[in-house]
């Protein structure tokens, strides 16, 4: 099932019915009457609600009572006091998708509004970087942002960069928990990868027209099942999920806490504020000061990290040489 945050639903207006009068039992009659609908559509809508994580409880001659909200990334849960001007105003969310990127590189090429979410409960063939999949079981929070930047094209790379800082920052507030940021783009754990993001983008007269970012978090998967399928893939360095913290927290109040985050660095891109962005991201990067091995396409440079550069490429140095790195996998050396 698809569901958005925009169209009038008889289910979402039964919900919202049963959300505003959560003390008190609601009739089937009464839900009727005054939502202009049928009693057979009026439980129909109720049992649809139950199976979205809601708890509604009946009883016999006094009706229905919501009790208990979901957990699930639902476009009208996702809006509801959203502290964004823009960014995830317009939502939708599938059950399961191919992929979140795919759907919001659709809806880019037909809608000219941006901060638009894509959300998916479950991806079948969640896309990573360099066209890698990403393993995207349930219990992941897995969803792609449509943009239209103003910052210079040259500033595309540093924008990844830029989401991570962000998701950490939100992680750090509503989790109470520290991550590290791995160049390019991946947040971890003591070494563990927790998420990772990945951009598209289209131009037009050497302008960004759309970008997509597209982000997959370890919430609540079971890493090691993952790890599982995962460790014989080059470069693997292990997975660990949010719910081994410790930490109890809302999905909602995360993605929320993202959103804010990224629509202030957002901003900052826009108004070309990069220092400030690339000085706290290497205050959290696990990468900076570190040897390394990235694998690029033009073959393998070793080398002490340095910094990043204002575009986001890395500086890295090995004996004399200095080379600068848009993309590639990185190992951290122990020596």
């Amino acid at each position: 099932m698809i569901y958005n945050s925009f169209e009038d639903t008889g289910l979402l207006r039964v919900l919202q019915f049963l959300k505003a009068h959560d003390s008190e039992y609601l009739s089937g009659q009464d839900l009727s009457d005054v939502l202009h609908i049928s009693r057979v559509a009026v439980w129909k809508h109720i049992k649809k609600i139950q199976t979205l994580g809601y708890t509604v409880e009946s009883k016999q001659k006094e009706g229905y009572k919501l009790t208990k909200k979901t957990d699930l990334l639902l476009p009208w849960e996702v809006i509801s006091e959203l502290e964004t001007k823009i960014l995830g105003q317009q939502a939708y969310y599938y059950e399961s998708v191919e992929s979140t990127q795919n759907e919001a590189l659709k809806i880019a090429n037909e809608s000219p509004d941006e901060g638009i979410i894509i959300i998916a409960e479950k991806q079948t063939s969640g896309k990573g970087r360099s066209g890698r999949k990403w393993i995207s079981p349930k219990g992941g929070i897995f969803f792609s942002i449509i943009l239209h930047p103003k910052f210079d094209i040259s500033k595309i790379t540093l924008f990844p960069i830029a989401s991570s800082l962000a998701l950490s920052t939100a992680i750090e507030k509503t989790c109470k928990i520290t991550t590290e940021l791995k160049w390019p783009n991946d947040l971890t754990i003591k070494g563990k990868k927790l998420a990772g993001m990945l951009v598209d983008a289209s131009f037009e007269s050497n302008k960004i027209e759309n970008l997509v970012l597209g982000v997959g978090i370890n919430f609540e998967i079971n890493s090691k099942e993952v790890e599982k399928i995962l460790k014989k893939t080059p470069n693997f360095y292990g997975v660990v999920s949010l719910s081994e913290q410790k930490k109890k927290i809302k999905p909602k109040k995360l993605l929320q806490s993202f959103l804010v985050e990224l629509e202030k660095i957002y901003e900052e891109l826009n108004n070309n504020q990069t220092k400030k962005i690339i000085s706290k991201w290497t205050e959290r990067s696990s990468t900076i000061g570190k040897r390394i091995e990235v694998d690029t396409q033009q073959g393998k440079v070793k080398g002490e990290a340095l910094k990043i550069d204002e575009d986001g490429g890395l500086i890295v140095k090995e004996g004399e040489k200095i080379t600068k790195i848009f993309a590639g996998d990185i190992i951290h050396l122990t020596k």
